[in-house]
C-alpha cells in the first residue's frame, strides 16, 4: 500500500477515533444531565405539594385517601408524572395513584427525607416500575409529618436522551465526514509536493543528491527564485574561500561580481572566469524550471589555478624564448658581419664595429647586472624589452631601480609585473604620443618589492576607475580580457601586499600603477 494512503488511512481512523470517543462522553453527559434535571423537577413538585396547607393537615391527621388523593392525582396528571405519594411520619401511604397500595409502606427506603432532608434519588424500582424520583418532607411547624415521593418513568429521560443523541449522531457523522475530506485533500497535496514519491524513495533522492553533491570535484552552488542559496556542497564553499550558509541572501555575501552577475541575470553561463580568492574559477551557470516555473538557478565551479598559473609560466617561457631568438638571430647577424670585415682586411673598422656593438649593448636592461641581481628579474625584463621593440615600442628602466637580492616567488612576480607591463605598452601603443614608450621602477626594501610602471598612454577613463581592478573590466576591445589587473591584485594581495591606480593620467603622462610585494625578495644579498 502506498504511503499516501496509509497517510489517509491513518488520519481518517484517528479522525473516527476521536468522533467516536466524543459521541460516547457526550452520551454519558447527556444521561447524567437529563437524569439530574428530571430528579430535579420531581423534587420541585415535590416540594410544592409539601408546602400545601391541606396535605399538611392531612399529613398530620394520618387521614388516607380523600383531599390527598385528589391532590395527587391532579398533581400527577397535570405534571404528566409517574406517580405523586404522600406518607405518614412512619412511611405508610395516605396517598398513591393505586388505591389498593395506601395503607402500605413504601417500597424505596425515605429515611432521610423522614429525618427532614431533601433526596433526589437516582433510577429505583417501586411498585409502579422504574422511575426517577425524589422525596422532600412535610413539615408542620418544627416537626416532620411526613414525605412526598414525586417519579418520573425512565422512559421520559431516555427518549430526550435518544433525541439529542441523534442530533450529536448527526453532527458527529458530519465532522467525520468532513475530517476525511480534509484528510483526502491532505493527502492530495502531499502527493502533489511530494511528486508522488515514497519515503524511501525521498530518502534515495536524499543520498543520492549527498553523494553527488559532495562526491564531485566542482563546485555546486544552488539559490531560489529569490536568490537564496538553498543547495551547496563543501567544494564550492572551498573554491570560493566564503562560507554558503542555506538560506542567505546572495547579495550579502563577498563574492566575485561575476557570480553575483551570474545569478542575477539568470541566463545560461559557459566557462565564465572569475577570481575568487587566490584561485581563477571557471564558472558555468543555469536556470532551472519545473513545470513551466522558474525555480532557481545552478552554478557550477571548476578551478583553473593550476592550469592557469601552468599558462602563464609558459607565457613566460614563449615569450623569453621569442626575445632569446631575436638576439640570436641579431647576434648572428653581427658576427657575420664581423667576420666580413676580418676576411677582408679591415680590422680597423672591425674594431670600430666591435666598440660600437658594447657600447649599444651597456644599454640593454639585460644587461644591468648590478640594478637588477635576480636572473629571473632579468630574463623577464629581456623578454619584454624584446616584446615591446617588436611593437614598436620603448621599455625603460628607471634609474632609481636597485634589486640587490633574488625572487622568492617567480611566479607571483611574473604574475604582477607582468600583468601591468602588459597593460602598460597596449595603453602606450593604442595612445597618441610618439615615441611610445613605459618605464618599470623596481626598488627592493629589506624583504619587500615595490613596483611602479607608467606608460605615455590616454590614461584611465574615469568612468572605470573605480572598477578597473574587477574581472571583466577592461579598456580592450576584443574579447577574453578583464582578468589582467584582478590576478594581479589577486596575487599581491595574497602576500600581505597590493596592487593600485597611483595616478589615473594627467595629460602628459599615463597612468601609473604601483605594487608592493612584501616577502618577495631574500633579505640578504
Amino acid at each position: 500500500m502506498r504511503f499516501s494512503r496509509q497517510v489517509l488511512l491513518l488520519q481518517i481512523g484517528v479522525v473516527a477515533l476521536v468522533v467516536g470517543l466524543g459521541v460516547a462522553l457526550v452520551s454519558v453527559l447527556l444521561s447524567r444531565t437529563l437524569t439530574d434535571q428530571y430528579g430535579r423537577r420531581a423534587l420541585a413538585i415535590a416540594k410544592s405539594v409539601a408546602a400545601d396547607p391541606v396535605v399538611v393537615a392531612n399529613a398530620a391527621a394520618k387521614l388516607p385517601a380523600g383531599p390527598l388523593e385528589e391532590r395527587v392525582l391532579a398533581v400527577t396528571k397535570a405534571n404528566e408524572a409517574l406517580f405523586v405519594v404522600i406518607t405518614d411520619d412512619k412511611g405508610i401511604r395516605l396517598a398513591h395513584p393505586t388505591l389498593s397500595e395506601i395503607g402500605k409502606p413504601v417500597s424505596t427506603p425515605a429515611d432521610r427525607a423522614l429525618a427532614g432532608e431533601d433526596e433526589i434519588s437516582a433510577v429505583q424500582s417501586g411498585t409502579l416500575g422504574l422511575s426517577v424520583r425524589s422525596k422532600t418532607p412535610i413539615w408542620q411547624g418544627q416537626r416532620v409529618v411526613g414525605e412526598v415521593s414525586v417519579g418520573f418513568e425512565v422512559g421520559d429521560p431516555t427518549g430526550d436522551f435518544n433525541r439529542l443523541l441523534a442530533i450529536t449522531l448527526l453532527f458527529a457523522g458530519g465532522a467525520l465526514l468532513l475530517g476525511a475530506g480534509a484528510s483526502a485533500l491532505l493527502n492530495r497535496r502531499l502527493r502533489r509536493v511530494t511528486h508522488g514519491l515514497e519515503p524511501h524513495e525521498l530518502t534515495e533522492l536524499l543520498y543520492e543528491r549527498e553523494a553527488v553533491l559532495h562526491g564531485i570535484g566542482e563546485g555546486v552552488l544552488a539559490v531560489d527564485e529569490t536568490n537564496r542559496v538553498s543547495v551547496r556542497n563543501d567544494e564550492a564553499e572551498r573554491l570560493l574561500g566564503t562560507e554558503l550558509p542555506i538560506g542567505a541572501a546572495m547579495a550579502e555575501l563577498e563574492l566575485s561580481p561575476r557570480v553575483h552577475k551570474a545569478v542575477a541575470e539568470g541566463r545560461p553561463v559557459d566557462n565564465l572566469l572569475a577570481v575568487a580568492g587566490n584561485r581563477v574559477l571557471v564558472i558555468n551557470s543555469r536556470a532551472v524550471r519545473l513545470d513551466d516555473r522558474p525555480i532557481g538557478t545552478v552554478l557550477t565551479f571548476r578551478d583553473r589555478t593550476d592550469l592557469d598559473t601552468l599558462t602563464r609560466e609558459l607565457d613566460g617561457i614563449r615569450v623569453l624564448s621569442d626575445g632569446l631568438r631575436a638576439q640570436r638571430h641579431e647576434f648572428a647577424n653581427r658576427l657575420h658581419t664581423l667576420y666580413g670585415l676580418l676576411q677582408l682586411g679591415h680590422h680597423t673598422e672591425a674594431v670600430e664595429y666591435l666598440q660600437t656593438l658594447t657600447d649599444s649593448s651597456s644599454a640593454r636592461p639585460s644587461e644591468l647586472g648590478d640594478a637588477v641581481a635576480d636572473p629571473y628579474l632579468q630574463a623577464l625584463l629581456v623578454a619584454k624589452t624584446e616584446q615591446a621593440q617588436e611593437k614598436g615600442l620603448t621599455l625603460k628602466l628607471a634609474d632609481d631601480t636597485w634589486v640587490p637580492t633574488t625572487v622568492t616567488d617567480p611566479i607571483a612576480a611574473n604574475t604582477v609585473i607582468g600583468n601591468l607591463v602588459d597593460n602598460a605598452l597596449h595603453a602606450a601603443r593604442m595612445g597618441p604620443r610618439r615615441p611610445a614608450n613605459v618605464e618599470i621602477s623596481l626598488l627592493a626594501e629589506g624583504g619587500t618589492l615595490h613596483l611602479s610602471v607608467v606608460d605615455s598612454g590616454p590614461g584611465v577613463p574615469e568612468d572605470l576607475r573605480r572598477t578597473l581592478f574587477d574581472e571583466g573590466v577592461s579598456t580592450k576591445i576584443a574579447p577574453g580580457h578583464g582578468l589582467g589587473l584582478a590576478l594581479a591584485r589577486q596575487a599581491a594581495r595574497a602576500r600581505g601586499g597590493d596592487v593600485w591606480l597611483a595616478g589615473p593620467g594627467d595629460g602628459e603622462t599615463g597612468a601609473l600603477f604601483v605594487a608592493k610585494l612584501p616577502g618577495m625578495l631574500t633579505e640578504d644579498g
